[in-house]
């Protein structure tokens, strides 16, 4: 058995409040965000919303101007 192979990381899901104090900005703006599609992907699980880590790590760097 190769023990050097590697798996792949598990993604890591945030709440709405956790990428509001990631991205240090208001929970409000990621709801207007979601609503007009203009923030970063989400996903909807039932009725709750999370955000996969690597998305909005990719989202965010795609913001960049200049």
């Amino acid at each position: 058995m190769n023990e050097t192979a590697t798996t792949p990381a598990a993604p890591s899901f945030l709440t709405q409040h956790e990428l509001a104090e990631l991205l240090r900005l208001p929970e409000r703006t990621l709801e207007d965000w979601r609503l007009t599609h203009a923030g970063p992907p989400f996903l909807k699980l039932g009725r709750h919303v999370r955000y996969d880590l690597a998305d909005v790590l990719r989202w965010a760097g795609d913001q960049r101007h200049g």
